[in-house]
């Protein structure tokens, strides 16, 4: 895969990339929106914690599908209200590590229940498979 932040375009504003390039023969996965609810059922009031979760639920169903999070192409980010913006930078850095897959985060209004503060959708593709 190739990584570019092309320099025609501002530098990225967090542990980002502007855009990344798939080659032909990469084996595409396809996530549904992943929230913050653990396995046992229960979601964490706080939406950081919230966050935590929902990133390892990406990353738990990336390893079920031989993946990792270096396979990881693009997030993104719906989050239901506020949340520290450098706290949040902190965890997401925390889960991706020194990767930097395209990402996106949204503001909206509700989720599918009020319990419910982030949701993640995740693009990931795997070459040399």
């Amino acid at each position: 895969m190739h990584f570019r932040n092309p320099d025609t375009v501002h530098a990225p504003l967090a542990s980002y990339t502007h855009q990344i390039e798939v080659p032909p023969d990469a084996r595409w996965l396809v996530l549904s929106g992943q929230i913050g609810q653990k396995p046992d059922g229960s979601v964490p009031t706080d939406p950081a914690d919230q966050l935590h979760v929902a990133l390892e639920n990406v990353r738990l169903n990336l390893q079920a599908a031989n993946m990792d999070i270096g396979d990881l192409v693009k997030l993104t980010f719906y989050l239901v209200g506020e949340m520290d913006s450098g706290k949040r930078r902190d965890i997401i850095h925390t889960h991706m590590d020194t990767h930097r897959p395209c990402m996106t985060l949204l503001h909206v209004s509700a989720l599918a229940t009020p319990e419910y503060h982030v949701e993640i959708d995740a693009l990931a593709a795997a070459v040399n498979c």
